[in-house]
Formats: C-alpha cells, structure tokens, sequence
C-alpha cells in the first residue's frame, strides 16, 4: 500500500447525527459481515425476540445499508426504537406524525399507532444477559460501558440511582441489539483508533408520554457532556441517546478536519427522508507513521479552580487523593487573586468520561466553589518498561519510545529509593550505579 507502517482509523462523520440502527448499518455497509454480526448477536440468547434485516437503501441518491431490527411478533421493524426525549420512564406516543428519532420514516413501521410489548429490562437485567452470553469479553466490557453511560446519564435526569431506573424501551431487544451490536462491529473492524467529527444532535421538541420534551434529550445532553456537537442542523433530533452512548464509549478522538489518506468510504442509512440527508458517513483511513507512530492521542478535560483558603498540607493531601482516584496530572500555581491574596490554582487532567466524578471530588477535599473545565487533546509517547540489574539489586526502568525507538530511560523512584535504604546510600549515589551500569 505504501504505508507499511500507518494506522488505521474509523472515522465517524455525524453531519446528520447518529442513532444504534444508523451505526450498524454503517458498519456493515463498512465490511462488517450481517452474517457474522447475526452470528455473535446470537449469543445473547435472544434469537427469538428479533430479526436483523439488512437491504440497500438511497437518500438524496446516496447508496448505502439500511438496518431494521424486527421483533418478533410485531407488524413492522423496530428502528433505535425508544423514548426519544431519552426518558426511560416514558412510554412513547406511537402517534403517526411523530415518529422516534432519525432513525425512523414516514412509511416505515409505526404508523398505525402500534404498540410493542418488549421486555421492559433494567441495567441489571442487561448485564446478567451480556455477562451469560458466549461473547467475547472484550465485547462484553464495551457493550457494558455503553450501557452504564446510558443508565448514569438517566438516573441523573431522573434523580435515581442507577440501578433504580427501569430502562423500558432503551431495555428492549432492539435497543440491545444496537448498543451490543456496535461493540461487535468496533471489535471486528480491528482498527487502531476511532475518531469522529463534532456530532450534529438536531433541534426543536420531540412528543413523549409526558409531554412535549426538548431536543436534544436530556440524556443525550448528560452523555455527551465534554464532546464537541452542533446543534439546529436539522429541527429534530438528530442524534439518540444510544448512537451518543455509542460515540461517547467508542471514540478515541474528536477532529473537525482531520488530516488523512482515505481508503474506505460508506453509508448508514436512516429512517428519515429529511432536507439533510439522514444517512451517517463512516471511513476507514490511514494516518502517516510519521505523525502518529510512537504517540497516542487522548480527547481530554483540564479542570481548574482557585483557592485562597486552604493550607499547604491540606493541598498536599488534595493532591494525593486526586492522583489515587487516577487523575492523568494534578498541579498546584501560585497566584495572586482578588484583594492581592495569595492563592493557588489547582489543574487536573482527567478523561471525558471521568469529568463529573473528579468535579465531585474537587468540592468534597477543596473549598472551592467553582471548576473551570476545558477540552483538550493530550499527545503522549509510548512506553515500555524493563528490568535492569546492577550490582546494586534490581530497577525497573521506563522507557520513552518515539517511531518505535526508545530515546530515553528513566529509573522507577520507588526501586532506587529502596535499593539506597537498603544500602545506606545517597539516592543520587544510585542513579550515577545505574547510569553507569547502561554505559
């Protein structure tokens, strides 16, 4: 191919939103088999429940994969087929001039004021079920995340605990079908990273059992929190509450514009037939080695408050705490605030989906009353370890590595500081031993 040593990228491009049906689609418009698909989704166990029904289909003269997920003993296919206010409570209005979502049409399914009758499961439901299955683990741990990211985003809406919120349609088969489904098509595209384009989630109102709701859903909003999005686009909602737990579990990074060799190109094509086209456009790429071998990209969150009103230890024992719960970076600057007191800015780097819990944490050990939170994207090098013995006793040492040469080594603190205890040494005293001992 001439790029021996590039990775392999899938690209989301969410101009028109993204919903559990649409992705699958993409994905096997992609190259994932239907047949292989229908195979792992077999090992849920609920083969009696629903159809996978796979056709071509065109939007704006756009080919591409249409998806239907059709329960079994109902008149029409099921599309992403829940409360598309995002409220698992609320038990759809059915009504024919307001279907659920992008992924449903003027002609497809649901027009008759039908009413399905799936199994109204909770998260627990849902995690025995993934847990039993003959899935892969790797699949089962995905699937799950996307799950609990919808379940937290509801109970918070809802003022529940987690495994208080009854998921009713988003605990159907079909919306198990999608969220499991995608999870099977991330594993099986093997790709090094998936990036995505700001996700477009629509506007105006949706009709729910309680009334009319805004778009996008609350939970929609709760999951995508930290995740670039646009909004108006379309005057309906554009993205659900499953293809935004998909996006927010799936994706490694968020670019406008990513710089890229394209290879692949294909259609997931919606429910829709809307003045934008309802279809999503997915892509598999290639990125130079040059820009991208030896480094990882993370889509980040800095948080920062300031704090005139808490002593040195206390902030001392702030950062520890901060670190143990897997904070990426915590760093304290000196400033000077308001009345010329001194004062410190505390910045800790965390990842999207750990935002809210280290917010928490900073109000219950700081006496801040307020977080600063940025997006940013965190390039990092790779690393590897290894063990280096010297006539002092052995060290791990870690290695940098940049285009998969390591270009410096480092000595692991805590392994020098007992080898100079035990010896009664200087700790620079063992850093010159191993220096030499690398000679």
């Amino acid at each position: 191919s001439g790029f021996p040593e590039c990775r392999t990228e899938n690209i989301y491009d969410c101009f028109a939103g993204i919903s559990g049906d649409m992705n699958l689609a993409a994905m096997i418009a992609l190259g994932v088999s239907p047949e292989s698909l229908r195979g792992e989704l077999s090992k849920l166990g609920l083969d009696d429940e629903f159809d996978l029904r796979v056709t071509p289909d065109v939007r704006k003269g756009i080919c591409g994969v249409r998806v239907d997920v059709a329960l079994k003993g109902d008149h029409g296919p099921s599309h992403d087929h829940f409360p598309r206010a995002g409220q698992m409570g609320c038990d759809s209005t059915h009504d024919p001039e307001h279907h659920h979502g992008p992924d449903h049409g003027h002609a497809h399914g649901h027009g008759h004021g039908h009413q399905h009758h799936a199994p109204h499961r909770n998260l627990r439901d849902i995690e025995a079920i993934i847990m039993a299955s003959g899935l892969s683990e790797e699949v089962k741990r995905t699937s799950l995340a996307m799950f609990r990211k919808v379940a937290a985003a509801e109970a918070k809406v809802h003022g529940k605990d987690l495994y208080e919120v009854h998921f009713h349609e988003v605990g159907a088969t079909d919306s198990i079908v999608d969220i499991v489904g995608a999870a099977i098509c991330r594993h099986r595209l093997d790709v090094d990273a998936v990036w995505a384009s700001p996700v477009e989630l629509g506007g105006g109102v949706v009709h729910c059992a309680h009334g009319l709701m805004p778009v996008p859903a609350p939970a929609t909003v709760e999951i995508l929190q930290g995740i670039p999005s646009t909004r108006g686009g379309v005057r309906e909602e554009a993205t659900t509450p499953t293809g935004a737990a998909i996006l927010a579990t799936l994706v490694d990074k968020f670019v406008a514009s990513p710089s890229l060799v394209l290879d692949t190109t294909a259609y997931g094509i919606g429910h829709r037939d809307t003045e934008r086209p309802n279809i999503l456009r997915v892509q598999l790429a290639r990125t130079a080695a040059l820009h991208q071998a030896g480094k990882k990209f993370r889509t980040a969150r800095l948080l920062q408050c300031n704090i005139d009103d808490m002593t040195a230890e206390v902030l001392g024992v702030t950062m520890d705490v901060l670190m143990e719960n897997g904070a990426m970076d915590v760093h304290f600057i000196p400033i000077l605030m308001k009345k010329n007191r001194p004062a410190t800015c505390l910045s800790l780097l965390c990842g999207l989906e750990d935002e809210e819990r280290f917010k928490d944490l900073l109000f219950r050990h700081t006496t801040t009353l307020g977080i600063k939170s940025f997006s940013i994207e965190k390039t990092e090098l790779e690393t590897a370890s290894e063990c280096l013995d010297t006539p002092l006793g052995r060290v791990a040492m870690k290695n940098a590595l940049l285009d998969g040469a390591v270009i410096r080594s480092k000595p692991e603190l805590e392994d020098c500081r007992e080898i100079a205890r035990r010896h009664d040494i200087p700790l620079g005293e063992v850093y010159a031993h191993i220096a030499n001992c690398r000679k």
